[in-house]
């Protein structure tokens, strides 16, 4: 009889690991395709000008009053135009509206990304 308890009791313990691990597996395999998406969706299309819609040049133009345009790029659904202006190089995230969404220091983000290319 006692035999036949520590069978069980090993058979249920295994059966618990089983669980656990096919339940930990199943949800790291449904959550890696989100965190890839997630990372996707910084990325970065170096674009020309005549791909840019009409309404996003025009908001460009007006936030680059007194600098230049450098380059274009298209982040997912969005557009980024990069503007030198008082010797420094600025980004600037625009809908397909020509909504101005942010601005930030494009000096900053490369730094950021060397860091991360290094590490």
């Amino acid at each position: 009889m006692d035999y036949r308890l520590r069978f069980l009791n090993a058979t249920h313990n295994t059966m618990k690991k089983i669980i656990t691990s096919s339940a930990l597996a199943v949800g790291l395999a449904l959550c890696l395709p989100f965190a890839l998406a997630k990372e996707k969706k910084h990325e970065e299309e170096s674009i020309s000008k005549s791909d840019v819609p009409a309404a996003v040049q025009t908001a460009a133009d007006t936030e680059a009053k007194g600098g230049k345009i450098v380059r274009w790029e298209k982040e997912g659904a969005n557009y980024e135009v990069v503007i030198e202006k008082n010797g420094k190089e600025w980004g600037v995230k625009i809908d397909a509206t020509g909504k101005v969404l942010s601005k930030h220091d494009e000096s900053k983000e490369k730094g950021e990304n060397e860091k991360n290319e290094k590490h």
